[in-house]
Order: structure tokens, then C-alpha cells, then sequence
């Protein structure tokens, strides 16, 4: 990606300022960049004080073989005492930890801190039970249910790191996880209830565990929980009921105190090829990004906040911002363990008219869903109580995040646009929302205490106004490790492009715009050449989204004789669109040809039902690019729904989809 690359972004003129009073009363306020910006260390030193330790460090920071880092260096401390113990000892063991909503209307708990701390004990009594110490590894296969956050904290609590899998990946996702990891245990359930039915998830164990035997590795027990009522196959010799042995422990535990660098988590990128990639997450600094970025970016007061975040615990936004963020931080929050449209599509608004949530973090997908269906379902509920909103897990296109704003936030609640990856461990970029005037789209600025940047082919910072490669150039806490059992591959895959300089390297592109701040811009995989120009997907799609007619966009690069790549487009209609009109394909490249220029006019527009997306909302562009090229559809296991391929292809005939 050249200095070139996207110079002709779209420009974004608006910005809002942060409301007066959250500025008035922020956790966070500017000075802390002045502050953290000539001292780093003594800035994350200061965050980690926020922790209860058992030792302090002698050392905050070891670099002295990079990349491999270690952070307070010396002390010690326990994840589950700071996400538990500590606040029932502060005399708060009375205060709402989680509120958490089963997709079954009136399907409902509401867990104490108290409540927490007692089942965390007994499910640490429990593994241990089982054979459980230190070190061994721990996979969790569980729906959005209270005993998915008790089974991380008592893995934690006992020293044995945790790999959680989310429930809607296969079988054999699951068998190389457990392979590659080594896992002792697993926790599952019989299964979960997703869109109005209970879907199983003991029978995948049982496949998985199968297989890991025939390559040679056996899990020794499967801890399950009761929660559909689904038959289940059992097996003596290795199946345990959770109600057994869980519910019968005891809830007195001694709580050990491990190294800062003890393995907490490891947890699987998904889509990738191949061998599993392990993602290593350690524990002092890791709750230490957690935590401090969770109290930053969403102003928490704990005193008076509900907070809910909608990811699952399956995905690393589950981890550092339901569990250990949160959880360590005093929090009360919302847990929901089904689909925002069960069994009806004002679900997600319900909740929050119910238990008045004022912080609110959700993925862009979701927006853009909820813009497809109007905002007359979300108009029928009370949403004042938001104060804050929060968008993860890839860049918000501007005018969804106009749509978040005005029919969610009411045109009041500022809203926090975060970039970070499962590797960060933590929020990287984003605005604070007691500082930043927000602009729609952008990521804005690195938080106090990082130092990201965007730099050209080698590794120079770029002008503003221009794009490149997003890098982090020097060491944060919640920081990857390595690679689960393989260094050289972690060295290979984030440290190798820059590795003169010593930057990490994310696999993003971005842009600065006029003022400096940071634009994301897609994967680099995903920029397209068209004819010499190197064009983003991200841009053009946030371009069709600007569109009153679109919902939702996705755009690929296909092959193309006269420009080397030309570019493509599946469009998803808003549902009051209809069908369009008969020149709705003529009028969105128009559209594309105005906000950005000619040379991103597509050249293939097709509108389309629905778009393939990975469970955790990802957009799988190889799949569309497989059908912009008339090639045959590749592996469509990771996707949520397979079917949408076929609807794409039926959709396809409609004729709308002409050069």
C-alpha cells in the first residue's frame, strides 16, 4: 500500500462534540495523552495499581528479547480474585453482577457478586476434583449461559488456562482445538436455545473427542450442564454432570496467586487455513489493558452504570469486555444468551427498556441489520437511559453510525468506534468519549499509553491525508505472547514485515485524514488494484451504505482483462426500498461514481438477501469474489448460515446485477 492508497477517500466533514456534563465528570480526560505520551511504563504502572496484587512487579516492563514481552515482570495476582473476591470483600457482594436474559421469554437470573463468588468456588473445588492443577489446559464449549463466565473465572481462579470455543463452530473446529491444546477437560452443556429452538451441543463433544483420540490425544472428562433438557449420549467412564459435582462442591476456596505472565487464555482465530492459530494471553497485563480500557473508553461508574456488551464469550470481545474488563472493574451488567430478532425483532430494545442499560457495545453488523428493518421497531421502546454507545469488531460505515446515533442514542449518547483485534487483548484505538469530538467512521486516535501509527512500504509515518500500514510500535499489556506452541510462527506472522524497526504489525490498512486521525480501512488482502490505483474495500462500502435505498454493502476486487481487478458489489436493500426499482443498479454506481470518483465506480452491482458472514458477523469476501469470478464456491463450513450462498445465487437471477 502505497501513499497513494486511498487518497480519495471520501471526506467527512461532521464530528460531535462530547455532551457537557459526561466531559464535565469523565474518567478520563486529556491530559492523560500528555501524560502517558513521555512515559509509558509509569503511565501503565499507574493502571495497573488499579488491580489488587499479591506482589507487586520489580519490573514493568521486560523487552529485552523482542517480541517476546513480559509485563510486571515479578508480581503476582489471581484474574478471578479481581474479577470477584475482591469486590465481595469491599463489602459489595450484595450488588448485581450479571443480569442475564435466556432467549425464552421469562427465562431470567439475576447473580450477586456474592452469587458469583460461590459458584466460582465450587466449580474450582470441582476441577480440581476432577484432576484439574495449574497449567492444564481447560476447553469451554457453552452457550451465552451464567456457567460460561463461572467456568472461565474458576479456570482462572486455579491456574488453568482456558480455551474457550464458540458454540456454533463444528465438530471438527472443536477436535483441533482440543488437540492443538492440549485440553484436560471440557465443559459443555447439552445444548442452547438460538432462535426460538434448543440447538444441541453435546453431540459435537462427543465428535470431537473422538477424533482427538484417533490423532492420538484423549480428554479425560466432560463436564456438562443442564440446559435444554436434550437427550444426550453419556459415557461413565469420561461424562460428568455439572449439577453433580458442581452443585454439591464447596463454596470455600483458597484463592492461589499466580506470576504475572501465567497463561490465562488461549484463544483460536477463526478463518484461518490449516493448523489452528493459539493466540497466547498472559494475566497481569492482560487484565490490566482490560480493565483500564473498559473503565476509559465507556466512562463506567460502576455505582450506576448497566453495561451490555452483545458478543459472545466464544470471541475475544466476550473475554476482555463481558468477563475479565468488566467483572474486575465492579460492573453491573446484562448477559443475553440468544439472537436479537427471538423471538421477536424488538428483543435487544426490550432488554434494554427492562433493566434501564445506559452502555451499550455491539458490532456493526448488527447496526446495519437493524437499519434493513427500520427504525419503527426500535422506536416503540424507551432507549433514554443509553448514555453511551459503543461499535466493534470492523470499521462502522458513516451512515450507520449517523442511524446508531440519532434512533438509538437518541442524538445524545456519543458513540465509541474501537479498533483491536483478539491479538491486542484490549481496545487500541478509539475515542474517549469525555474528550474526543467523534467523527462518524473513525477510530480516531490511539489511547493513552499506545503508540499506533500508519507508515508506508518502509516503515516511515505517512503525511496526514495519506495511507498505509497500521502498526504498533512499541509494547502494551494486553499484548499476545505468542503463539500457542509455535514462536516462529509468531514471530512470521506479526513481526516480520517491519521487523527492522520492530513494529507489530496488524494486517490493517488505515488512513490519516486532514487532522491526523485514524480511518480503518480493511484487511491489506482486501485492498483491490484497479487499474493502478489501489482502492479499499471498506470505502467503497461505506459509500453504498450512504445510500438511503442500502442496508448493507459488500465489495471484492474480480478479476478483470482491461484493468487488472475491477470492482463488485452485493448489495442488501433496507426493507422499505422494496425491491429498489428497475435502475436501482444504474443509480447506486452513480451514487459510488459522486462520493468517491470514477475510478471506484463499479463495474458489477448485485442485490442480494442476505451476505456471507462468519459467526462472529465477519463478511467472507473470498466466498463473494468466488462468485464475481463465475468460480466455483469454496469452504462454506465457517459461515453461520451455508444456505445464504445459495440464496445469493437465486437472488442473482433477478437480472440486477448487469455491468
Amino acid at each position: 500500500m502505497s501513499e497513494e492508497t486511498l487518497s480519495n477517500l471520501s471526506r467527512e466533514d461532521r464530528s460531535f462534540e462530547p455532551p457537557a456534563e459526561l466531559a464535565a465528570h469523565a474518567n478520563v480526560k486529556e491530559e492523560a495523552y500528555e501524560r502517558a505520551a513521555p512515559d509509558r511504563e509509569a503511565y501503565w504502572a499507574e493502571q495497573a495499581e488499579r488491580l489488587d496484587w499479591d506482589r507487586k512487579w520489580d519490573r514493568v516492563l521486560d523487552w529485552d528479547n523482542p517480541p517476546f514481552a513480559k509485563w510486571f515482570v515479578g508480581g503476582r495476582l489471581n484474574a478471578a480474585y479481581n474479577c470477584v473476591d475482591r469486590h465481595v470483600e469491599a463489602g459489595n457482594g450484595g450488588k448485581v453482577a450479571l443480569h442475564w436474559v435466556g432467549e425464552p421469554l421469562d427465562d431470567t437470573r439475576t447473580i450477586t457478586y456474592a452469587d458469583l463468588q460461590d459458584e466460582v468456588c465450587k466449580a474450582a473445588n470441582a476441577l480440581t476434583a476432577l484432576g484439574v492443577e495449574s497449567g492444564d489446559r481447560v476447553a469451554i464449549y457453552l452457550p451465552m449461559i451464567p456457567e460460561a463466565v463461572v467456568a472461565m473465572l474458576a479456570c482462572a481462579r486455579i491456574g488453568a488456562p482456558h480455551t474457550v470455543v464458540f458454540g456454533g463452530f463444528s465438530s471438527d473446529a472443536l477436535a483441533s482445538r482440543l488437540a492443538d491444546c492440549q485440553a484436560k477437560v471440557v465443559i459443555t452443556s447439552d445444548g442452547g436455545y438460538r432462535r426460538g429452538a434448543a440447538s444441541a451441543l453435546k453431540p459435537a463433544v462427543d465428535h470431537a473427542r473422538a477424533k482427538a483420540s484417533e490423532d492420538g490425544f484423549d480428554v479425560e472428562h466432560v463436564l456438562v450442564v443442564r440446559r435444554t433438557g436434550q437427550e444426550v449420549d453419556w459415557d461413565d467412564s469420561v461424562d460428568v454432570w455439572w449439577h453433580d459435582v458442581v452443585d454439591s462442591a464447596s463454596a470455600e476456596h483458597a484463592c492461589e496467586f499466580f506470576d504475572a505472565e501465567h497463561p490465562l487464555y488461549v484463544m483460536y482465530t477463526s478463518g484461518t487455513t490449516g493448523k489452528p492459530k493459539g493466540i497466547l494471553h498472559t494475566t497481569g497485563g492482560y487484565l490490566t489493558g482490560t480493565s483500564f480500557t473498559h473503565w476509559a473508553v465507556f466512562d463506567l461508574k460502576p455505582d450506576t452504570d448497566v453495561y451490555w456488551c452483545t458478543a459472545d464469550i466464544g470471541w475475544v470481545t466476550g473475554h476482555s469486555y463481558i468477563v475479565y474488563g468488566p467483572l474486575a472493574n465492579g460492573a453491573t451488567q446484562v448477559m443475553y444468551e440468544g439472537t436479537p430478532d427471538a423471538p421477536e425483532k424488538g428483543r435487544w430494545w426490550q432488554i434494554i427498556q427492562d433493566y434501564g442499560v445506559t452502555l451499550f457495545y455491539t458490532a456493526p453488523t448488527a447496526i446495519r441489520t437493524f437499519m434493513k428493518q427500520g427504525r419503527e421497531i426500535p422506536d416503540k421502546f424507551d432507549l433514554s437511559s443509553l448514555r453511551l454507545l459503543g461499535s466493534v469488531g470492523e470499521s462502522i460505515n458513516p451512515e450507520a453510525y449517523m442511524w446508531y446515533r440519532e434512533v438509538i442514542g437518541g442524538e445524545r449518547a456519543p458513540i465509541v468506534d474501537t479498533w483491536w483485534q483478539t491479538e491486542t487483548g484490549a481496545m487500541m484505538i478509539s475515542p474517549l468519549p469525555g474528550v474526543t469530538a467523534g467523527k462518524p467512521g473513525s477510530a480516531m486516535r490511539p489511547l493513552p499509553g499506545i503508540e499506533a501509527d500508519v507508515v508506508d512500504e518502509v516503515g516511515e509515518s505517512v503525511p496526514n491525508g495519506s495511507g498505509g500500514y497500521l502498526v504498533v510500535k512499541r509494547p502494551w499489556p494486553a499484548m499476545l505472547r505468542t503463539i500457542w506452541g509455535d514462536d516462529e510462527r509468531f514471530v512470521d506472522t506479526y513481526w516480520s514485515r517491519f521487523r527492522k524497526q520492530g513494529y507489530y504489525f496488524a494486517g490493517d490498512g488505515a488512513k490519516k485524514d486532514d487532522d491526523g486521525d485514524i480511518w480503518l480501512l480493511g484487511r491489506v488482502d482486501d485492498v483491490m488494484n484497479v487499474s493502478g490505483h489501489r482502492l479499499s474495500t471498506t470505502e467503497i462500502e461505506s459509500a453504498l451504505v450512504s445510500h438511503p435505498k442500502v442496508a448493507e454493502a459488500a465489495v471484492v476486487g474480480a478479476a478483470d482483462d482491461t484493468t487488472g481487478q475491477a470492482v463488485c458489489a452485493f448489495v442488501i436493500l433496507r426493507d422499505s426500498a422494496g425491491d429498489g426499482g428497475a435502475d436501482i443498479v444504474e443509480e447506486l454506481r452513480r451514487h459510488v461514481q459522486k462520493e468517491i470518483g470514477a475510478i471506484a465506480k463499479p463495474r458489477q452491482i448485485m442485490i442480494v438477501p442476505e451476505l456471507p458472514k462468519t459467526r462472529s458477523g465477519k463478511i467472507m469476501r473470498r466466498l463473494l469474489k468466488d462468485i464475481a469470478e463465475h468460480r466455483e464456491v469454496g469452504d462454506v463450513t465457517t459461515l453461520a448460515d451455508s444456505s445464504v450462498m445459495t440464496l445469493i445465487s437465486e437472488g442473482l437471477s433477478s437480472g440486477k446485477a448487469e455491468d
